[in-house]
């Protein structure tokens, strides 16, 4: 066929790097080309649509602090049941992320926010919703001198004052892998401290350029090494971007070597066409295998199925010792 032709098979779509104002990324197959395809996706992955008067009411008034939730920007699947239940994680730092990871829906670009207000309307929210467990994460705000660690003290402290008999989870960035943006943060005693590594190693490239793994990793260890007992660590991963089994299971030992204590795994949802493809459906069957096999590596509390994302049930998802305290 003559090389003019204008329309590309289905199953032959190129997905390109999209600019920085706009998110998605680019898969590196041989020919550095990704097929696009369309499939449907199996039963076990689907899930009602929001609109409960409970969703409703906490979109209303969220949006009326001007606060962010990482529950729509993510387009996370669980938000109308979680949201029926009365939580939610809250996204500080504004909505604009100096990264571009490949499978993410939060925008990209320069980012404006800078709001010292911010930690206080988040702890209003938390004390208004009456939660035992609040989870706060935030874009990555790698212009910011100490990439945002400030806005975490801020919010944990706010949340102690407001909310006392509250737990607080963050999910950070990784700080660049500096130590003195994390120890602030550890210094004010989270009870959780979440950083996802989201992929396996050799899948970086791909879907978190700007990131390390073994950066991460190592972030996660200094953050049980400066907390110690009081703090438990956790981080997630996602499946479908072209991993293995035996590459998740080798990402769960690194992490294990790295002292995490919590791990969530759940299937990757494309946001749009922009984003990186889905290569596989893993099935619930995959997901139990995978537990099994965290637990059998020592993870004190695991979590894995299709529509696990990591604050999902955050305040289940902890070692009994953790809920205990």
């Amino acid at each position: 066929m003559s090389e003019k032709t204008a329309e590309p098979a289905p199953a032959g779509r190129v997905h390109v790097t999209r600019s920085r104002a706009k998110p998605g990324g680019t898969a590196a197959e041989a020919d550095g080309a990704v097929p696009f395809r369309r499939v449907r996706k199996p039963p076990w992955l689907k899930v009602p649509a929001p609109g409960g008067p409970t969703y409703r009411r906490l979109k209303s008034t969220i949006g009326a602090d001007n606060l962010h939730t990482v529950c729509e920007e993510a387009n996370c699947p669980n938000v109308g049941e979680c949201w029926e239940r009365g939580t939610a994680t809250f996204m500080i730092l504004g909505d604009v992320c100096t990264r571009r990871c490949g499978f993410c829906n939060v925008k990209t670009g320069v980012p404006t926010w800078n709001d010292p207000l911010e930690p206080m309307r988040v702890a209003n929210q938390v004390k208004r919703m009456g939660l035992r467990h609040a989870v706060v994460t935030s874009v990555d705000r790698d212009d910011l001198p100490d990439y945002g660690a400030s806005a975490f003290v801020g919010v944990i402290r706010s949340i102690r004052m407001q909310a006392p008999g509250c737990k607080v989870e963050i999910l950070t960035p990784d700080f660049r892998g500096q130590e003195m943006p994390l120890a602030k943060v550890i210094h004010e005693r989270p009870d959780v401290f979440n950083h996802n590594v989201e992929t396996v190693p050799r899948l970086y490239p791909v879907a978190r350029r700007g990131s390390k793994f073994l950066r991460s990793a190592r972030v996660l260890k200094m953050a049980k090494e400066m907390g110690g007992e009081r703090v438990v660590t956790k981080s997630g991963l996602m499946v479908g971007l072209g991993e293995s089994f035996e590459e998740m299971v080798e990402a769960f030992g690194i992490l294990r070597e790295h002292r995490v204590q919590v791990l969530t795994v759940g299937q990757y949802l494309r946001p749009t066409e922009n984003h990186l493809p889905v290569v596989r459906y893993w099935h619930p069957e995959e997901f139990e295998a995978l537990e099994k096999a965290a637990y059998e590596m020592g993870f004190e509390s695991v979590a894995a199925g299709p529509l696990v994302r990591s604050s999902y049930h955050a305040d289940q998802n902890l070692p009994e010792r953790a809920l205990a305290g």
